[in-house]
């Protein structure tokens, strides 16, 4: 054994876990390219190419944050907090940007902030995050928080990001006020797939089910990848051109054409553009229910995600608990401080990571090599602006497919249980807000259960979660009465 076998030997504890260096290294690979695609997906997620385009994501000022540059901090991002993940907890657990976090983040707080202050509130979440992991309290709103309800904001989230990918990609389209009709969306142009960038959206989900279906591993770069070369040749011959609100045929987002240059130093200049502002923009009460919501969103799907993956790898204790999890949720709640201050959004932990575990990994020395893709991935931002959000929206379809495996969890025959549950399904693509939908879900729960007499089971925490919501349902009429 060499001088750097030892010491990753010494610091990583390889062989005590069972695997070697070889397996490490094939597993952190493995695990970069199944959940590379964040790179590509995350800057149409939050970034735009304009700010004059009909699709562009806009904040209160009608600022936007340029693709590439999305591009260079989500790498950044991936590749510190993976690094620091592997050697604080050990574990081959890589961190990302949290696709719904992203979502949440573009849709429903950008618009109300600046960017800046929408990654202030970020970063003040986690924060919390962190807070609430050191002290213990973490584990504890986890377990108050009914089963059913965290399975409904999983659902929730996965049928938004669908909605949204079959919007951008022009596959859902808004009917016009001047059309004459109660219907508020339709299929397409007309009612059928007629533009040439829809086409390129159904190729790519048909494939990247298929793939997902067969267990290929990256599947979901390999669609977006080969739905980009499809959208390319098809610009190329047919001469689509760009959508610009006025071209409805046209791309949406991003134009496949080949970059004139494939590296590029990145622009890393959205590190540090964050504000506290957010509670001088807004009323205090709505504020901090935008916090409170990415905290929702944020640490749910950590803690489960992590649980599943150290089964996974044979990492879990005789008490079913991943050891030394305190340390672990503290580093991965520090990654929603790293994504707020790079401008990326919220880093998490990775599911795709099981597709490392397969391979062998065990330990952090895994992340090392994935964290250190990720840093390179940040060289190459040209490549991304050539992906049209039509190759790309079939990973957000694909991604809200697999989320919406949770609905298993929900018990329907007792209806106690559906109603808050369909509600936090339903209400977030339906208003366009993952935080409407946990308000509408968390409201119902205390409700029903009350009215049932079942109120001893709400937990005293739903309760302060439920009055904190009903404010939030009210702040309008509360602000005028104050007015």
């Amino acid at each position: 054994m060499g001088v750097a076998g030892k010491m990753a030997e010494s610091v990583f504890g390889v062989r005590a876990r069972g695997s070697t260096i070889g397996r490490e290294l094939r597993g952190g690979l493995v695990t970069f390219v199944t959940m590379s695609y964040i790179v590509v997906l995350n800057p149409l997620v939050l970034g735009s190419f304009d700010s004059s385009g009909p699709g562009a994501k806009r904040d209160v000022l009608g600022a936007v944050l340029p693709v590439p540059q999305v591009a260079a901090v989500t790498a950044l991002a991936a590749g510190v907090m993976t690094l620091l993940f592997g050697v604080v907890a050990n574990y081959p657990f890589a961190i990302a940007t949290g696709l719904g976090i992203n979502t949440l983040v573009a849709v429903t707080i950008a618009p109300q902030l600046s960017w800046s202050e929408a990654m202030g509130l970020v970063v003040v979440d986690g924060l919390i995050i962190m807070l609430l992991a050191a002290t213990g309290l973490r584990t504890a709103v986890f377990n108050a928080v009914p089963a059913e309800l965290k399975a409904a904001i999983a659902v929730g989230i996965g049928l938004f990001i669908s909605f949204i990918g079959l919007v951008d990609a022009g596959f859902v389209r808004r009917i016009p006020d001047s059309a004459h009709t109660t219907v508020p969306v339709i299929l397409g142009i007309g009612g059928s797939i007629a533009s040439w960038p829809t086409v390129v959206f159904v190729v790519g989900l048909v494939l990247t089910g298929v793939l997902v279906a067969r267990g290929v591993r990256a599947a979901i770069l390999i669609g977006v990848l080969t739905s980009t070369v499809l959208a390319i040749v098809i610009e190329a011959i047919a001469k689509v051109g760009p959508s610009n609100g006025v071209n409805p045929k046209g791309w949406n987002l991003g134009y496949p054409a080949l970059p004139q240059h494939v590296v590029r130093l990145p622009d890393l200049s959205l590190v540090g553009d964050v504000s506290l502002g957010a509670f001088a923009r807004v009323p205090v009460l709505t504020a901090s229910l935008l916090v409170f919501t990415l905290v929702l969103a944020n640490f749910f799907d950590a803690m489960g995600t992590m649980t599943g993956l150290g089964q996974q790898a044979g990492l879990l204790g005789p008490d079913g608990q991943l050891p030394r999890v305190g340390r672990a949720l503290l580093a991965e709640g520090f990654g929603a401080v790293a994504g707020g201050a790079a401008s990326s959004s919220s880093n998490t932990i990775y599911v795709e990571s099981a597709a490392g575990i397969a391979e062998g990994a065990r330990t952090g020395l895994a992340n090392l090599v994935t964290g250190l893709l990720f840093l390179a991935a940040m060289f190459f931002t040209p490549l991304y602006e050539v992906v049209p959000i039509e190759a790309a929206a079939p990973a957000l379809v694909v991604v809200g497919a697999l989320m919406m495996r949770q609905v298993r969890d929900i018990d329907f025959t007792d209806f106690s249980v559906a109603l808050p549950a369909f509600l936090t399904i339903v209400v977030m693509p339906f208003t366009y807000s993952i935080a409407n939908g946990i308000g509408a879900g968390f409201l119902s729960c205390v409700l029903l259960r009350s009215a049932t007499g079942q109120a001893r089971q709400v937990h005293p925490l739903m309760w302060v979660v439920a009055v904190a919501f009903l404010g939030y349902f009210a702040v309008g009429p509360i602000e005028s009465l104050m007015h």
